[in-house]
C-alpha cells in the first residue's frame, strides 16, 4: 500500500508540473493554482528525562490543487484535495494514520439576472486511501470504503474566487462501504447487510479564503446537511480550515483543521488537527 501512494504521490506531482507548463500556452478562461507540502516532525527523549516522553517521527503530505473556468456567463469551480500522514512512535511496531482524505469538489454556475448570482451544479466526492483501523487494530475502512457523493442543482453567490455561497434545496448524497463492514451492524450510517444509504434533503457549501497578515492565508470551507428523510434537525457539519504561514519560497508552517458532525456516522463531534514545519510549494 505504502509503494501504491508513492507512485499516485508522483503521478500528481508529474501532472501539476505538466498542468503548469501548458497552462501558459492557454487563454484565461482557465486559473490554475495549487499548493503542495511536506510536513515533518520529530521528537526524542532520552531515558533521564524527568518530564517523561516518548519518542516519535512523523509526516504529512498534502496536494489542494484549484482549476476554474470563467467565460461569459459561465462560471465553473474545481477543487481536488489529497492529503495523507503518518506517525510511528518508539516501541509501537506499527505506524498510526494522522491524516487520510481524497476529495474532489466540483461547482458549475450559469449567472442569473441578479448580482453575482448563478444557477448552479454542484458535486462532491469523499474517500480515503489506506486501510482503517481501531484502538484493538481491526481494519474499520479502506479505500472507497465509506465513499461518499453529493449532487445538487441550487443557487451560487460568487463574488470571486475567494468568497462564495452554495445554497441547494433538494441535495441527493449516496454513502457506499464494502458490505464486509455491515455484516455485524451499522458501518457510517450504512445500515446492517446493506452496503449503501441514500439521504436526500438540502445542503449549504461556503467558501473564504483571505490574507490575515503578510504571507499568511487561511481557507475556509464549510458544508452543512440536512436529510429530509430522517431527522432533519440533525444538520451534518463538516468545517475544514487550512493555514498558510510562508516563511520563505520554499519553507511554510502549516495548520489544518477539521470538525465533523454526523450524528449517522458516530454520536460526537469529531476533530482533527494537524501543524506542521515543512517544505511548502506553490504553483
Amino acid at each position: 500500500m505504502r509503494k501504491l501512494l508513492l507512485f499516485v504521490v508522483l503521478i500528481l506531482t508529474a501532472f501539476t508540473i505538466q498542468a503548469q507548463e501548458t497552462e501558459k500556452d492557454t487563454t484565461k478562461v482557465w486559473t490554475k493554482k495549487g499548493n503542495m507540502s511536506l510536513l515533518l516532525s520529530q521528537s526524542a527523549y532520552n531515558r533521564q528525562w524527568l518530564g517523561d516522553g516518548t519518542s516519535n517521527v512523523a509526516g504529512n503530505f498534502g496536494l489542494n490543487y484549484d482549476f476554474n473556468y470563467k467565460k461569459g456567463d459561465v462560471v465553473w469551480d474545481n477543487k481536488f484535495i489529497l492529503a495523507y500522514g503518518l506517525s510511528k512512535i518508539k516501541g509501537n511496531e506499527n505506524t498510526a494514520k494522522t491524516d487520510d482524505r481524497l476529495e474532489l469538489n466540483s461547482l458549475w454556475g450559469k449567472k442569473a439576472k441578479a448580482k453575482n448570482w448563478y444557477y448552479s451544479m454542484y458535486f462532491n466526492f469523499k474517500s480515503q486511501m489506506d486501510v482503517g483501523l481501531d484502538k484493538n487494530n481491526q481494519v474499520i475502512s479502506h479505500f472507497f470504503s465509506p465513499a461518499y457523493f453529493q449532487f445538487r442543482p441550487g443557487f451560487l453567490w460568487k463574488k470571486d474566487n475567494n468568497a462564495s455561497i452554495n445554497i441547494a434545496p433538494a441535495a441527493g448524497k449516496l454513502i457506499l462501504v464494502h458490505k464486509h463492514f455491515t455484516d455485524l451492524g451499522s458501518s457510517f450510517g450504512v445500515l446492517q447487510g446493506d452496503n449503501t444509504r441514500f439521504e436526500f434533503g438540502a445542503s449549504v457549501s461556503a467558501y473564504y479564503k483571505f490574507v490575515a497578515l503578510t504571507n499568511v492565508t487561511i481557507e475556509n470551507r464549510l458544508n452543512l446537511y440536512s436529510n429530509y428523510l430522517e431527522d432533519p434537525q440533525n444538520v451534518d457539519i463538516d468545517y475544514q480550515m487550512n493555514v498558510v504561514m510562508k516563511i520563505n519560497k520554499y519553507l511554510s508552517a502549516n495548520v489544518a483543521l477539521q470538525t465533523i458532525y454526523d450524528d449517522n456516522a458516530i454520536k460526537g463531534v469529531q476533530v482533527r488537527e494537524v501543524f506542521g514545519l515543512g517544505v511548502n510549494y506553490g504553483f
